[in-house]
């Protein structure tokens, strides 16, 4: 969430692992024929990889580890598709062109985002050791109802069974940097469990033009999780985790008198607090020798944000989340196999505003989803099919549906293609408003529809030493919602859309082994994402990367050197005194990154890293300045 920016640079370095991260992509590559996506079907049982239909990057906790990645918001910058932006206090994520609050984000199976804020801060999800990531791209609202139209970001924690015993990291670096990470995770016969702690901190830099007060950041997670084989076939499973993050931001000048109004200052005494509770409960049960399973869980979420200023606090919200679903899936087959999923989900939200200028009335909304699905695999042909009904007791009822296809035409060459459609109902600041007078609620809103197809191709060259990856991708959106500001106040408010808006683009991966422990990855993502005819802001139009990895021959040590670049974007900036925004473009950016191990005892490793080498000055939002060079070493040890 927070100045994210600076550990923005961790994900340059973290990019290196994009190039695993492409080589990884569906349609996968000899060595990474054993990854599986937990998320790419409502069933317990993974999908291989490389039979999946649609498109899907799996970041295993070995990339996480080579890439030194400690904000998962960083390495997702370099998974093909994806734009994040990142400020003090809030990181988005969009995926395709879509909204950020389009991103459906798991954690451990648990809904993370905020019901009150409609999308989930990113920038305060920190990489645990031994964790995991799945990003699934293209529309999933037939398998998960709202959020989902842009796709799925599930972030998976390791179970004691994962990684047992004990693994802690520590390092420092500049802007006082101290970061550190331990685990233990045990397991027996029928049963594990595993903690983990994790704490982010930085003092930070300006992110101010010109600006000379540092933006610092501490974010301290803890979690757990576990499950227990009460009996052949059935089995209970539990899993909690808190996160609390701290941190400057800086605000906007308001005075339109003033030659910098509408940009960033500095803001002395401003800051921001965010606390999330999450947690879920499951059981278990097989039968048919396991080909007939049952799970029922109930999962929460609870967030509360507050920020403050030099006299106190300035806003708050609450959000909270209760779901409960059971999925039914029976395996026909070893090539047929058929879901039925339910969930039922509140989320209640009220605006804590400690002045007084906006309601403090808790809302709520209650859906029910019924989902049916159908999968096959065979030798050379795969097919997955899916349909969703929602009831809602605020919006009409709505149905979503997802099927895709996969095809080897030859050992070495795979066709695949998908289509489907999405849903996302209106967020509680577009109903219902937020501060008076500065930002009115419309309750009369429409829920946002897409309607989505993709088509790829994965070729293997070389006896699969070379990787080639490439898809096209088009979207549409209806009724989607953005502000106005009607005379003749020109207050804001928002209002559905009756044009369409627009997603297209192309995905390209290659990834090659060259011997003597070399390999390098490349990608290139183009997007053109139009709102009525418009060019959708913070969405690069063009994004590329490569990394040159070398790894020793008995994996004693290691290095990658990352090149990134960002082309021009569009921003908006309230820099005139009606508060209606102007457009404005922000420049393209190449940032060099190297990141380096050695082993220096069986238990013990040695590591560093350095992001943005050449000190470049950028904007991924308008008027906040990203971090400049940064460097952190460190060790890391596993008993």
């Amino acid at each position: 969430m927070r100045k994210n920016l600076y550990l923005y640079g961790v994900a340059v370095a973290a990019l290196g692992w994009c190039t695993p991260i492409l080589a990884q992509d569906a349609g996968g590559n000899p060595s990474d024929e054993n990854e599986v996506l937990v998320t790419a079907s409502r069933t317990d049982t993974s999908v291989a990889l490389e039979n999946y239909t649609g498109s899907a990057s799996v970041i295993s906790a070995q990339d996480l580890i080579d890439r030194q990645v400690r904000d998962i918001a960083d390495v997702l910058r370099d998974v093909p598709g994806v734009a994040v932006s990142s400020v003090a206090g809030q990181t988005q994520i969009r995926l395709r062109g879509s909204e950020a609050n389009h991103v459906l984000v798991l954690v451990d199976g648990i809904e993370v985002s905020d019901p009150f804020a409609g999308e989930f801060d990113i920038g305060t999800l920190q990489a645990e050791i031994g964790s995991r990531l799945e990003v699934l791209r293209g529309p999933q609202s037939a398998l998960y109802g709202n959020d989902a139209i842009g796709g799925v970001v599930a972030y998976e924690s390791a179970s004691g069974r994962d990684l047992e015993g004990f693994a802690a990291r520590i390092e420092g670096g500049t802007e006082d940097t101290i970061n550190g990470s331990a685990r233990i995770g045990l397991a027996g016969s029928a049963w594990d469990a595993a903690l983990s702690a994790t704490v982010v901190s930085t003092d930070g830099e300006p992110n101010a033009r010109g600006g000379t007060r540092d933006i610092g950041r501490d974010s301290y997670t803890v979690s757990g999780k576990g499950a227990v084989e009460v009996a052949p076939g059935f089995e209970l499973r539990a899993t909690g985790r808190y996160i609390r993050t701290e941190g400057d931001f800086n605000d906007s000048n308001f005075d339109p008198t003033s030659p910098t109004f509408g940009l960033i200052i500095d803001s002395p005494d401003t800051r921001f607090e965010n606390d999330a509770i999450y947690a879920l409960i499951g059981a278990r049960f097989s039968v048919l020798d396991d080909r007939w399973t049952h799970d029922l869980s109930g999962q929460i979420a609870d967030i509360d944000r507050d920020t403050f200023g030099p006299f106190g606090r300035t806003s708050g919200s609450e959000g909270d989340r209760l779901k409960a679903s059971y999925v039914s899936a029976f395996a026909i087959d070893d090539r047929h196999s058929l879901t039925f999923a339910a969930d039922w989900e509140r989320e209640r939200f009220r605006n804590d505003d400690p002045f007084g200028f906006a309601s403090d009335m808790r809302q709520e909304i209650e859906n029910v989803g019924l989902v049916g699905e159908y999968r096959f695999s065979g030798d050379r042909f795969d097919l997955a099919a899916a349909v969703r009904h929602d009831i809602n007791d605020r919006f009409a009822d709505e149905t979503t549906f997802r099927v895709g296809a996969g095809f080897d035409v030859t050992a070495s060459t795979r066709i695949r293609a998908s289509a489907g459609s999405g849903i996302k109902n209106p967020g509680f600041f577009e109903l219902f408003g937020f501060f008076d007078g500065q930002f009115i609620g419309n309750e009369d809103l429409a829920p946002e529809k897409s309607n989505s197809w993709e088509v790829g191709i994965d070729q293997r060259l070389a006896n699969g030493a070379i990787l080639l990856s490439a898809t096209y991708f088009d979207s549409e959106l209806e009724n989607e919602i953005f502000t106005t500001f009607p005379p003749p106040d020109f207050i804001a408010t928002p209002a559905n859309r009756e044009t369409e808006s627009t997603q297209r683009g192309v995905e390209v991966s290659a990834s090659a082994q060259l011997g003597g422990g070399f390999s390098v990855d490349a990608a290139y993502s183009f997007l053109d994402a139009e709102e009525d005819g418009i060019e959708e802001v913070r969405r690069p139009d063009d994004i590329a990367s490569a990394a040159l990895n070398w790894t020793h021959p008995r994996d004693i040590a290691s290095a990658t050197l990352v090149v990134r670049h960002n082309g021009e974007a569009e921003d908006l900036a309230f820099t005139d005194p009606s508060f209606i925004p102007v457009r404005v473009t922000l420049d393209d950016y190449t940032l060099v990154n190297f990141n380096a191990r050695v082993q220096l005892t069986d238990q013990v490793e040695a590591f560093g890293r350095v992001e943005n080498i050449f000190d470049e000055t950028f904007e991924q939002v308008f008027s906040f300045v990203s971090p400049g060079r940064t460097a952190v070493v460190g060790l890391s040890a596993r008993f």
